[in-house]
């Protein structure tokens, strides 16, 4: 449920009588790197594979900060070994 609620618009009132949609800002590849301090070609070869979530608009990839935020709260699994 957390999930559609994220997902879904809400409105906001933009004068009197207009309510206007507001959609959670979604970052580019270099913003969304930049957040995960990785290389921008790293994130956009771990998108391609399904590995972090994002999505495509035409050529582009786009990410949601708070998809990326639950991605790294629910424990990114990785094939390497731990250091100790």
């Amino acid at each position: 449920m957390g999930d559609q609620a994220a997902l879904q618009p809400t409105l906001e009132t933009s004068g009197p009588h207009r309510p206007a949609i507001a959609f959670e800002r979604v970052l580019n590849t270099e913003e969304a790197a930049a957040l995960l301090q990785i290389h921008p070609k790293t994130l956009q070869k771990m998108a391609r594979e399904g590995t972090v979530p994002a999505f495509r608009i035409g050529d582009l990839w786009r990410f949601r900060a708070s998809a990326l935020d639950e991605w790294l709260r629910t424990g990114v699994s990785s094939n390497r070994h731990s250091c100790r």
